[in-house]
């Protein structure tokens, strides 16, 4: 359990999944909406007969209490959540969505919570891709991987999950690659890919257990062997060791995480552009971000939330739900 470290991190993030079956999952439904509200709980949650995934927020009491209610059934007794503290709340609304999928890969049916590869602890992780005969792989998309991966880590430079299983068929091969390592942020990611491995008839298939999040959390930043910050999908941007906030911010035209040096770029302007995207819109989408922003400036000296900072929320948690189907925990 995370430790609080400053005063002013006053909401509690927790991002959770687990694969068992559940053909009665559309019940949980309500109950799940129902618990969250009443303990003042946000984000977003996915139900689907494969299992439960989501990222919830809220005070710490509160959202300790969904925490309980879930691990109160029985198919989430165990449940592994990775916890985090935030300044400013993550989220301002609250969904429960049934899918068909808790995470979509395409590929058709597979069996996670059965026929995953082997869990590898956090303690654990540095031997093993430290092995020069594992092939590390990192099963994230590639703007996520461009603010900080694992030494040595291949990059597929997939721009979506779905994207992995054809870069699969195109290099792996069992007879060459005997043994595969892969990782993700919370778990989610490459525990499904490990299936589709394992399906494709890869035997020696490990991955990392609670994902970055858990290593960056347990494993000390001296004996580290993780470069770099980890993207998440809220407010926050990316997280650091001892799941400190990082030092990324947000672009609000394009949703991609800048650098400090990139927000003092003569390219940068709140809200309108930054070097990634500045060459990519037109003068009437420039007009109208500029516009927003100065709406939402204004509202905000005013003591008031302009319509545009609904929006900008409803984007940022549309974006939460995607990420969340997509597999980017």
């Amino acid at each position: 359990m995370p430790t609080q470290q400053n005063i002013d991190e006053k909401w509690l993030v927790a991002a959770l999944y687990k694969f068992v079956d559940q053909p009665d999952f559309a019940s949980l439904k309500s109950p799940l909406a129902q618990c969250c509200v009443a303990n003042s709980v946000f984000g977003t949650i996915l139900l689907a007969r494969e299992g439960i995934n989501g990222t919830i927020a809220g005070p710490e009491p509160g959202l300790r209490s969904v925490l309980g209610w879930l691990r109160s059934q029985d198919r989430f007794a165990d449940l592994e959540v990775k916890e985090s503290w935030a300044s400013e709340l993550p989220f301002h609304r609250m969904k429960v969505r049934l899918k068909k999928e808790i995470v979509t890969l395409g590929v058709g049916e597979l069996d996670p919570a059965n026929n995953a590869g082997h869990y590898v602890e956090p303690q654990n992780w540095n031997a093993l891709i430290s092995d020069p005969d594992v092939l590390v792989i990192d099963t994230r998309n590639n703007y996520e991987v461009a603010i900080g991966t694992f030494v040595g880590a291949v990059d597929p430079k997939t721009s979506s999950f779905r994207d992995l299983p054809d870069w699969f068929d195109k290099k792996l091969e069992p007879s060459k690659h005997r043994r595969v390592a892969m990782f993700c942020t919370g778990g989610i990611r490459c525990e499904k890919s490990t299936a589709l491995l394992k399906a494709k008839g890869f035997d020696k298939v490990y991955h990392l257990k609670g994902g970055i999040l858990k290593y960056l959390e347990t494993v000390p930043e001296e004996e580290s062997l993780w470069k770099g910050e980890c993207f998440v999908f809220d407010q926050r941007v990316s997280v650091k060791h001892r799941m400190e906030e990082g030092t990324y911010h947000m672009c609000h035209a394009c949703r991609m995480p800048l650098t400090a040096e990139q927000k003092e770029s003569p390219l940068f302007e709140a809200g309108v552009s930054c070097p990634l995207c500045h060459d990519q819109q037109t003068a009437r989408q420039r007009e109208r971000f500029s516009q927003r922003q100065k709406q939402m400036a204004l509202a905000k000296t005013r003591g008031t939330r302009h319509i545009a900072a609904d929006i900008a929320e409803a984007k940022r948690e549309k974006d939460l739900l995607r990420s969340l189907h997509d597999g980017e925990d």
